[in-house]
């Protein structure tokens, strides 16, 4: 199963190929896509990404995990959170969202298992 191509990026709008959803913040794997919602884990800008916001990514048996930050890189990213990924045996990307979305469709264009989490405003 491959990971879908972010077809589109825009300030507070993505889009996913071969899904009719238009995403604020997502979440991407080999198969399937979604939002992602903050409200679920209490995350906010700082101190931002948690382990529990990537879980459900991991789960999907990823090698790559590409955090979007931003468009201003406002989303933090603790080292907490890239060492969770770490022990997992998950390489990690931390880039700001435009950058993060041309890295995480390379790899998916390759044929990589790369997930995703990316915010698309600040």
């Amino acid at each position: 199963m491959s990971s879908p191509e972010i077809a589109s990026l825009s300030w507070g709008q993505m889009k996913v190929k071969g899904c009719s959803t238009t995403y604020k913040d997502c979440k991407v794997w080999p198969g399937g896509s979604r939002t992602w919602d903050w409200r679920e884990t209490g995350t906010n800008h700082s101190p931002g990404v948690q382990p529990a916001d990537l879980e459900e990514v991991v789960k999907k048996g990823v090698k790559t995990v590409v955090i979007g930050r931003g468009m201003s890189e406002a989303l933090q990213v603790p080292a907490s959170t890239v060492d969770y990924l770490k022990k997992n045996g998950i390489d990690v990307l931390v880039l700001q969202t435009e950058k993060a979305v041309a890295e995480y469709n390379a790899l998916a264009a390759r044929g990589a298992k790369v997930g995703g989490v990316f915010h698309s405003t600040c």
